[in-house]
């Protein structure tokens, strides 16, 4: 990967990416290898923060006291291990509340933004590590790969087609950027992710606590069951949304299945095994059709992957013969209440004879609708949250954006499964391989999970998913510094 650029600093006066100028060192005494000023300013910062905190502790209340001492613990322990920071992250990603400020001012949303703890999280810890980054110039800010040019170009379309949307009085501004934010904040996880991530271990540990992470919320969800309701994460509020806990299980189980498929342990095999089976429990119960439709392709993808292809394809058709008779009533139930309940409804969609049931029908005319309007603003869409709500991804970046923005989005899409795919092919260890086959298979069912959720902009999804994205980017160059 020419100009994917990865180098350890394995001694001084080498960084990633280049080498130290020959021109004359600054008048900085070292201590331990450190100049004194990367000692002082971190000191004074600290010595600053603890100042203000003693001035405010009078007039704030118990809980802000508890928010704030935590808030500036994480940094601190931000600001002194980049890993501790990212393990903070990855257990908070399906782990932390959420609640809805503000309103779409200007648009026809109809909602306000949902803010998680993690949202905050992400905040502390991208200052911390920008603060870091400023003091220790030779660490970089962003690490120059692949996807960061479509990144750029989609986080440009989308910024302009919201501050035009906001000058012609279709969207409120303050709200609006709060979406856009929160449309890129998973990204800053990538680059914290890639600009770290060193060696096969560091990836190993965060993997598994991605994997505990998840094995966590199964449980959770799992513990949902006997109560009748569809199963959803721990912490979403009233209601909770199956169906962006079913895009997260289909992602997380097909991680677990390119592992499985790759491993020369048999203990690891077991395990993995385990795992994919305590994860499908739950993402059978939360009832999600979206869910169950990204799971096909996500499944079909191991058998062009694998080199156990026909395994892989019996297990597959056992599988489905199977299903009929072993997958609980609930799910039946769904799949069933699709093609059944509208039959006794008059305004419904129908598809080949077929009456399809009132909820998935109001959705297709959404559809419809989007579409008629988007002609109207073509280029640049409505903006972001300058349109009505519309659960389906393709659907809501073409009207917010237009096709300056699909033509970015799928920019960026096919560059992400382009070098997915170069690494699956170019890496020799199991380990990097079954995750590079794992996250194809899940990127696959999440493309189709995107048919009837908005899945690339959903926080709990994306952030493991730009997570790993950044740990299968940089598999073949670290692979490449492991061996040499």
């Amino acid at each position: 990967m020419k100009d994917l650029h990865f180098f350890l600093a394995k001694e001084e006066g080498h960084y990633r990416g280049r080498h130290l100028d020959n021109k004359p060192k600054k008048d900085h005494s070292y201590i331990g290898g450190q100049t004194t000023l990367e000692l002082i300013i971190p000191l004074v910062i600290v010595l600053v923060v603890l100042i203000a905190f003693a001035l405010m502790i009078p007039v704030l209340s118990t809980f802000q006291i508890f928010a704030l001492t935590a808030g500036i613990v994480i940094s601190i322990a931000s600001f002194a291990s980049t890993d501790i920071a990212l393990y903070i992250l990855i257990f908070s990603m399906l782990l932390s509340p959420e609640f809805i400020v503000g309103s779409t001012g200007g648009g026809s949303l109809g909602r306000g933004v949902t803010l998680r703890f993690d949202d905050f999280l992400l905040v502390i810890i991208g200052i911390s590590w920008v603060g870091k980054m400023s003091i220790k110039k030779e660490l970089g800010l962003f690490l120059k790969t692949p996807l960061n040019k479509p990144i750029f170009y989609y986080i440009v379309v989308c910024l302009v087609a919201t501050l035009f949307a906001s000058f012609t009085e279709r969207v409120g501004l303050k709200t609006s950027l709060l979406f856009v934010l929160k449309y890129f904040q998973y990204m800053i996880i990538y680059f914290m992710v890639a600009n770290h991530l060193e060696s096969q271990k560091q990836a190993r540990n965060y993997l598994w606590a991605l994997l505990i992470t998840c094995a966590i919320v199964s449980i959770i969800g799992i513990a949902q069951i006997p109560g009748g309701e569809r199963v959803s994460a721990p912490f979403e509020g009233g209601g909770g949304e199956p169906n962006t806990f079913g895009g997260y299980l289909v992602f997380m189980i097909s991680i677990t299945v390119g592992l499985w498929l790759t491993s020369n342990s048999l203990r690891n095999q077991y395990i993995y095994g385990l795992l994919t089976l305590l994860f499908a429990v739950p993402l059978i119960y939360t009832q999600s059709r979206s869910s169950y439709l990204a799971i096909i392709p996500a499944i079909l993808a191991f058998v062009w992957l694998s080199g156990k292809r026909h395994w892989v394809a019996m297990t597959i058709i056992l599988l489905i013969v199977s299903l009929p008779f072993i997958a609980p009533e609930p799910a039946k139930e769904r799949i069933e209440y699709t093609f059944t309940q509208g039959k006794t409804q008059k305004d419904v969609v129908e598809v080949g004879g077929v009456k399809l049931d009132t909820s998935l029908s109001a959705r297709i005319k959404s559809w419809g609708r989007a579409a008629k309007d988007w002609v109207e603003h073509p280029i640049l869409g409505y903006g972001v949250a300058g349109y009505r709500f519309v659960d389906a991804q393709y659907v809501r970046v073409m009207t917010e954006t237009g096709l300056l923005g699909v033509l970015t989005f799928s920019l960026l899409m096919a560059t992400m499964f382009r070098l997915a795919y170069h690494s699956f092919k170019e890496v020799v260890d199991p380990f990097f391989r079954g995750l590079a086959m794992g996250y194809l298979a899940g990127f696959i069912g999440l493309l189709c999970h995107g048919i009837g959720a908005n899945t690339f902009i959903i926080v709990r999804i994306m952030e493991p998913f730009w997570f790993v994205t950044a740990m299968v980017v940089m598999s073949p160059e670290i692979e490449k510094l492991n061996q040499s």
